[in-house]
């Protein structure tokens, strides 16, 4: 991690023995801003670069887009010595990472995130898929990557609501994972917002921590890495049920923590004041804190559907306070669409 540090993915890549080829997967955008960098960087230390361009966003993650990247691999002659980059946001890292977990039975990939919620969650720990109609994520593999490179002064160029979105990761670590986290990331929240670098390497660096602590532990989400899940029942399953197109990420995920705070109130589990702590911090950073469509019953569907479902049953990871984490099964249909309305009501 550290401003510049794109530049430094050839000789990083060179102290790891790996093979001469490689292909650079990235949309248009981000290729065109930061592409070169990297390129240059892999040439100087004597890498073959094919770059490989994706649609932008959630609408790489189909197979029709892993095909083709499949062929463009064959075509430029990878081989298991070789490496996949992912030069991108959370979207091309797991499809990037989707295609070198299935090309050739698994080939070695390095995450290069250049979005906030890349570099804090989705370019840590090895998940990689595609998207199902019907849910998001669904189709993929545990395929760790060898390295992660985090330039921070990347960002600058995010575009606000991205910027936004990413914010919904951090919070979510320090809800279920640090109490001294969150405050950190509550007292701050107008230096993060105005992008002041020194605050953001502090604070990446306390999510990668974070999240690289649970995944070291548990690896394949047997058990507390499902604390990370916090937010992701209810906000995959709204991505889901407007065909990932009415939400960015983090601001679907901003709503399943406003869910999943209610929902531990409505329990009892958690007092009051845990859940209006979430909300006042979501909504300082600028992120949505309730929605009016589409309808309970419909995300309640959806949420059937989530990949994270044992024996037909959906876990939900509930806050009882600032810190901590449970996960509970069994929540009954009616209670999650009744705080789903409630959350409606307040957006009228």
């Amino acid at each position: 991690m550290g401003a510049g540090a794109l530049r430094s993915v050839g000789s990083r890549l060179s102290a790891l023995g790996s093979g001469r080829r490689t292909a650079l997967v990235s949309d248009r955008s981000v290729m065109a801003l930061y592409g070169p960098a990297v390129t240059e960087s892999l040439r100087a230390a004597g890498f073959a670069v094919t770059e490989v361009l994706v649609p932008e966003g959630e609408t790489a993650k189909t197979l029709a887009v892993a095909e083709r990247c499949w062929d463009e691999c064959l075509a430029a002659g990878l081989d298991r010595t070789s490496t996949l980059l992912a030069l991108g946001g959370g979207a091309v890292g797991d499809l990037a990472g989707f295609v070198a977990a299935t090309y050739m039975r698994g080939i070695p990939f390095v995450q290069l995130p250049t979005t906030l919620v890349a570099q804090v969650d989705a370019a840590i720990g090895g998940k990689v898929a595609i998207d199902h109609p019907r849910a998001k994520n669904l189709i993929g593999a545990f395929h760790q990557p060898r390295v992660v490179v985090v330039d921070p002064s990347v960002l600058l160029t995010l575009p606000e609501a991205e910027f936004r979105s990413g914010l919904a990761e951090v919070v979510k670590h320090g809800i279920v994972l640090d109490a001294a986290y969150f405050d950190d990331v509550a007292l701050h929240v107008p230096e993060i917002l105005s992008r002041d670098l020194p605050t953001l390497e502090r604070i990446i660096a306390g999510s990668c921590r974070l999240k690289g602590r649970i995944v070291e532990a548990d690896e394949r989400e047997g058990g507390p890495r499902a604390a990370l899940n916090y937010g992701h029942t209810v906000g995959h399953a709204l991505e889901a049920a407007t065909s990932f197109s009415k939400w960015l990420h983090g601001e679907a995920v901003s709503l399943g923590i406003v869910a999943a705070a209610r929902i531990a109130e409505q329990l009892g589990l958690a007092a009051p004041d845990t859940g209006a702590r979430q909300v006042k911090l979501l909504k300082a950073i600028g992120l949505p804190v309730a929605f009016s469509a589409p309808a309970p019953e419909v995300i309640v569907r959806a949420i059937a559907s989530d990949k994270k479902a044992r024996d037909g049953k959906v876990p939900f990871v509930l806050a009882p306070r600032i810190g901590e984490f449970r996960l509970v099964f069994d929540i009954p249909a009616d209670l999650i669409a009744q705080v789903l309305g409630e959350i409606q009501r307040a957006a009228a």
